[in-house]
């Protein structure tokens, strides 16, 4: 595969980085006299910095003009990063940084430990689940939201941090101090979801994604699986090289991937998968909504354009853009739209920020057709079929996500302002839980009696829980503690099995699967549907 161009391209990862130089280009002509419109900007700026009626330190007056510039141009892609900013960036992309390795949220008032990764400083100093962090390095963490105590926590791989906390069933504050070191976030989680049907949830594109899809993809193949679930949803995407040699795992070598196209020209280019597939005939199905952005949709758009696989959920974001790094004084970065995407069709699928662009709803899960815009361009995939232009990605078949009764959102309803409060409560009756019963093991089932278990602690914690909703809700109240539990005693995957179940987008998935050994009967059989309800998931 021939690798270019990015989306993000910092210089840690040995991206290419164009760099512009310093100052304005003085001319006559072309769009009006610049040398005059750079001489009332500059009037402009040090008359403001004289006589403002508040004062205004001149630099700042500097980052709001170049805020100001960048807004005009319409695009939220393209933006300033100040060197924290190109800090979350770096992270985002590779998947590394610095820090103890625990998950956290604010719940009652303090930041929580929510989950410890494994092989990490957290998980090595005995960091539990359910731990209150009372106190960093001698200040209180009261109040603090996840952002401010993330901002605290992560720094240099060595350095050290000192922490009070608080345990259940430990009456005084414990102090640990934890030795920062370099912490991995794993971008994607794969399984078996039953015989046969591999399931692979990839959350962001960065550095080396498309080498841990194709892994998890030989490691499902060898426990079984015959069709393969693709999950982008929420995934925003990230590198332009990682969402084509993601598509290039199930692409036959020299097929066409994306194109880019700039007033640029060293940055027009056609990308090409070239590399043999994992298994060309295996049957995806790529699962996509409204959060699936940018290397996400490129992915979706290719295996779509070529029939490679059945896209299934709802419209995606519509982020055709490219985006270029650029360098600048101070540690400060430019990130700027510099080209456009095109799927292997000729289409972009860019959303306009002005309201003329369109979504087109193909087909919902009922089989009533929904509706689509006359202006909607039309597009062929490789064997003819009709895939439209604008609006992101608009999957073969729409498949909404709620799957919640009338009685389970009359329950959430009723515990109204308490319902932030009803989930601390399920998280801390689920970690009390665990340390009275270390024998569960990844497949617990929620029983009746738990289920009555967290009903007198939710009466105790002070939330009033009507019986007859509650009793109603069993199903989605199951699902809730299930998905605690497996987050405070075992591990991620086990986590995500938990929230897959009455996960209606991936049990359509596996139920066409189940129904279609091959991606043109995944086509026949989404072509087909009129509609029944389809069954989500086991409870557990």
């Amino acid at each position: 595969m021939q690798i270019k161009k990015s989306f993000w391209k910092p210089a840690v990862i040995g991206l290419l980085i164009a760099v512009i130089s310093g100052g304005w280009l003085l001319q006559q002509g072309g769009h009006g006299n610049v040398y005059q419109q750079s001489r009332i900007f500059q009037d402009v700026l040090r008359t403001v910095s004289d006589r403002y009626v508040e004062d205004i330190d001149p630099a700042e007056l500097y980052d709001l003009a170049i805020d100001g510039l960048l807004e005009q141009l319409g695009d939220p892609h393209s933006t300033l990063l100040r060197p924290e900013d190109y800090s979350e960036l770096r992270l985002s992309t590779t998947g590394n940084y610095g820090g103890l390795g625990i998950r956290i949220d604010q719940k009652d008032d303090w930041i929580t430990v929510v989950q410890t990764l494994p092989n990490t400083p957290a998980e090595r100093v005995g960091l539990m689940p359910g731990d209150r962090l009372i106190e960093v390095n001698g200040e209180s963490m009261r109040g603090w939201n996840a952002d401010k105590a993330v901002g605290v926590l992560r720094g240099p791989k060595g350095s050290a941090v000192d922490l009070k906390i608080m345990r259940i069933g430990v009456s005084k504050p414990i102090p640990v101090r934890i030795v920062r070191d370099e912490v991995h976030v794993a971008y994607v989680t794969a399984f078996m979801y039953e015989p046969h049907i591999g399931y692979i949830r990839h959350q962001q594109f960065s550095a080396h994604s498309a080498d841990e899809i194709r892994a998890a993809i030989e490691v499902l193949e060898e426990q079984g699986m015959t069709g393969l679930i693709l999950d982008l949803r929420g995934n925003p995407g990230g590198l332009l090289e990682e969402g084509v040699a993601a598509s290039d795992i199930f692409l036959k070598s020299g097929t066409e991937v994306v194109e880019t196209r700039s007033r640029v020209p060293d940055q027009n280019d056609v990308f090409l998968a070239e590399h043999r597939p994992v298994n060309p005939d295996l049957p995806v199905v790529v699962l996509v909504d409204g959060f699936s952005a940018s290397a996400s949709e490129i992915v979706a758009g290719a295996l779509q354009d070529h029939d490679r696989a059945l896209v299934v959920g709802t419209p995606t974001y519509g982020k055709g853009s490219v985006q270029t790094l650029y360098p600048l004084a101070g540690g400060n970065y430019l990130k700027l739209t510099t080209a456009k995407w095109y799927t292997p069709s000729g289409r972009s699928i860019h959303r306009e920020t002005d309201g003329q662009s369109h979504v087109l709803v193909m087909r919902d899960v009922s089989g009533a057709p929904g509706e689509m815009s006359a202006s909607a361009e039309v597009f062929y995939t490789d064997s003819g079929r009709e895939v439209f232009g604008g609006g992101g990605i608009n999957p073969d078949l729409i498949v909404r996500s709620d799957t919640t009764t009338a009685v389970e959102r009359e329950f959430r309803t009723a515990l109204g302002e308490k319902l932030g409060a009803y989930y601390d409560a399920v998280f801390r009756f689920a970690v009390a839980y665990s340390k009275t019963h270390p024998e569960l093991k990844p497949d617990f089932q929620i029983t009746a009696a738990k289920l009555g278990e967290l009903y007198a602690w939710l009466e105790d914690s002070g939330i009033e829980v009507d019986r007859e909703l509650y009793d109603g809700s069993r199903r989605l109240i199951q699902r809730e503690l299930g998905i605690q539990l497996a987050t405070v005693v075992f591990d991620e995957k086990t986590a995500l099995r938990r929230r897959l179940v009455l996960d209606r987008q991936v049990g359509t998935a596996a139920e066409l699967l189940r129904e279609g050994g091959s991606v043109a009967q995944l086509f026949a059989l989404a072509d087909t549907r009129q509609g029944d309800e389809l069954p989500v998931a086991r409870e557990q």
